[in-house]
């Protein structure tokens, strides 16, 4: 004969006390126990499995009521019939959910990004990819498991994107969801990149020139305009430098006079845009602008305050703003001179591409596709950056001879 079970009422159960013991309980039938204490009232099962009797905590009251704890009971029962211990079962489950909110798109692409990609790229990089996520993936990956996702749902997500007339915008964007897609990979988290599956389908990426002059007689030019602009000192100096360091505006605007090792004659530029810190050897003519600067802002953060205010560096647009206003709009913009240096030094001066790249800020890789660090070819890159810088001021002599300054030195 079975024993009797629902012998408890709600009304028994909630005026319940431990009368006095430390530990009282009440039994409602079939292993569920209420065990009331001074401070608690507790639903337990007693249930027994390969022969071991158990515990199963089903919660507290009144968080738990007597109907739940009743269910709860049935449930166990019925994982005991399947043989399966209750306990081991919510333990599982518990992981498996825990698994499944971290097996998101989302929290995975959280993780890489602040694990891996913020530490890749420069800090105007990377809230720029973040923002990329929130508004085009996220919203529609993101709480996916990532191990669910079809190449054909990336693909919508990066349809929408391109339609709106942003290729380049699109492509960017699936280059960062294979990332995390590959990084899920390396963490065990998926089996493979489902991005592999989408190349060539999208219109290829906006190919974006900047204007730039390129020709001896037409540097000499620009440099003597560069020379006789008369505005900001901040804005004259940086127009004045830019054309000899050649790499980013963004770079150059955000010099600091802590990046200045006077004695090596270096700057040690560490925001670049692939997040690697890079040597910059000054020829000695950056070096004369950069000491008449300290005498006026030495005191500051940066070597190229903005004029508005203390505190931040100089304009993005301040130096393509001062080219546009001397007449060489849509000739030259600041990022123009990496155009006009890459040019000059390959094919007047000589050096070696992976010299130029390496002093662009480019990542350039070994033969076994590790990326070099900062101070690769540093004899070589400072020999270039004075003779580019010698260059430059031969141009804009009266009678210019603009032969090769390596060729003349061989004579």
């Amino acid at each position: 004969m079975s024993k009797a079970t629902n012998k408890l009422t709600a009304a028994s159960v909630k005026n319940a006390t431990p009368e006095g013991q430390v530990q009282r309980k009440l039994a409602d039938g079939g292993g569920l126990t209420l065990v009331i204490r001074p401070d608690s009232k507790v639903w337990w099962m007693r249930y027994r499995f390969n022969g071991k009797e158990r515990t199963y905590t089903l919660g507290k009251y009144p968080a738990v009521s007597l109907k739940d704890a009743r269910a709860g009971r049935e449930e166990a029962k019925r994982l005991i019939d399947e043989g399966q211990d209750p306990v081991s079962h919510r333990t599982t489950s518990k992981t498996d959910r825990l698994d499944a909110s971290t097996n998101t798109f989302k929290a995975i692409a959280d993780d890489w990004l602040e694990s891996v990609h913020k530490k890749a790229v420069g800090p105007n990089t990377y809230p720029k990819n973040k923002r990329r996520f929130e508004m085009h993936a996220f919203p529609k990956l993101g709480r996916r498991p990532i191990t669910e996702i079809k190449p054909m749902e990336v693909l919508e997500v990066l349809r929408i994107v391109e339609n709106k007339g942003q290729a380049d915008n699109a492509n960017r964007l699936k280059t960062l969801i294979g990332q995390v897609f590959r990084y899920a990979v390396s963490i065990g988290r998926t089996p493979h990149d489902i991005t592999a599956d989408l190349r060539g389908l999208l219109a290829p990426p906006d190919v974006k020139h900047y204007p730039a002059i390129v020709t001896p007689d037409k540097i000499a030019n620009l440099l003597k305009e560069l020379d006789a602009y008369w505005g900001h000192p901040t804005v004259c100096a940086a127009l004045k430098v830019a054309p000899y360091v050649f790499l980013r505006p963004g770079n150059l605007r955000q010099m600091r006079w802590s990046e200045i090792d006077w004695k090596e004659s270096t700057w040690t530029a560490e925001t670049t845009k692939n997040g690697e810190p890079l040597i910059v050897p000054l020829a000695s003519q950056v070096v004369g602008i950069l000491q008449e600067m300290h005498t006026l802002n030495g005191d500051q953060m940066w070597v190229f305050p903005s004029g508005h205010g203390r505190g931040r560096p100089m304009s993005e647009n301040a130096i393509s703003a001062a080219l546009n206003r001397m007449g060489f709009k849509g000739l030259m913009t600041g990022h123009g001179f990496r155009a006009m240096a890459t040019t000059i030094l390959t094919e007047r001066l000589g050096f070696r591409a992976e010299i130029i790249e390496m002093q662009m800020a480019h990542r350039v890789r070994d033969v076994h596709g590790r990326a070099y660090n900062r101070t690769t070819w540093l004899p070589e890159r400072r020999e270039m950056m004075q003779q580019w810088a010698d260059y430059l001021d031969s141009l804009k002599q009266p009678n210019n001879n603009v032969t090769p300054i390596h060729q003349e030195a061989s004579k």
